[in-house]
């Protein structure tokens, strides 16, 4: 096994990401997160890249931040615990805006920032083993950076509760607070996740990117007449593209479309 904090495997049009720190429960420090956020780098500009799966080597998914390399970054001056908490927090903004469509698998633990990369993720799968946790309070910090993605998730009222109480949840908890969309066995984790990738790879690429574009323009508005006309102008712009018009094509016709896999 390598020593690469993350390792990038391509499977044809499936671009694997797995964590590969676990002696340390696959925990984030600088390498991990430079490395991550470069491979994401990579797969957004790759148009042959269809889908993107997450997950970790060990018994752990992973564990959130080193404590050691947060110790690190507190003793240092201001602006450089800053760029380093950009840094962190850029890498999971890339995850969730990649264009590709994304499925995590979770076993053994999911702590904090663990919990946020799922929550980046599209699709989460999750072991009826595994468990969820925001510990930060418990050692005077907070989920800052993974919030936004995990009240959007789960929602306001309860990421309060998991917020300020650290209590751990299990995955049918996860998966009722809409955190985890489906919980099996460990030994089907993969077996799921080749269904999901199966169900991505019928979709068109620019329609899966929009749409999810649109789930996260819609996330953030009511819906008041701007929306309305926005919506308008996205599913036309859409309709007249080559693939809108490849699919309405194909549809008619009865065969697949020339995406489809």
């Amino acid at each position: 096994m390598t020593d690469q904090p993350v390792l990038l495997e391509r499977a044809g049009a499936v671009a694997s990401l797995t964590l590969n720190r676990p002696q340390v429960q696959n925990a984030f420090d600088d390498s991990l997160i430079a490395v991550l956020d470069g491979h994401l780098q990579a797969i957004a500009a790759d148009p042959d890249i269809r889908a993107v799966v997450v997950q970790a080597n060990g018994d752990n998914f992973s564990s959130g931040g080193d404590l050691a390399w947060m110790r690190r970054s507190a003793d240092q001056d201001a602006a450089t615990n800053r760029d380093e908490a950009g840094r962190l927090a850029g890498m999971y903004a890339r995850l969730y805006r990649l264009p590709q469509p994304t499925v995590a698998l979770v076993q053994g633990a999911a702590v904090g920032g663990g919990v946020g990369l799922a929550a980046c993720c599209d699709v989460v799968i999750a072991a009826d083993t595994a468990k969820f946790r925001f510990s930060e309070v418990r050692i005077g910090l907070i989920p800052a950076l993974v919030g936004p993605y995990v009240v959007q998730a789960i929602g306001a009222r309860a990421a309060r509760r998991y917020l300020v109480t650290a209590a751990w949840f299990s995955a049918a908890e996860a998966e009722r607070l809409g955190l985890v969309h489906r919980v099996v066995p460990q030994r089907d984790l993969a077996a799921a996740c080749e269904d999901v990738v199966a169900d991505f790879l019928k979709g068109g690429p620019a329609a899966q990117a929009a749409g999810k574009d649109l789930v996260a323009f819609l996330a953030r508005r009511g819906i008041d007449d701007t929306v309305v006309a926005e919506t308008a102008e996205r599913i036309a712009r859409l309709r007249a593209s080559p693939e809108g018009r490849e699919g309405l094509d194909a549809f008619l016709a009865k065969r697949k479309p020339a995406w489809s896999r």
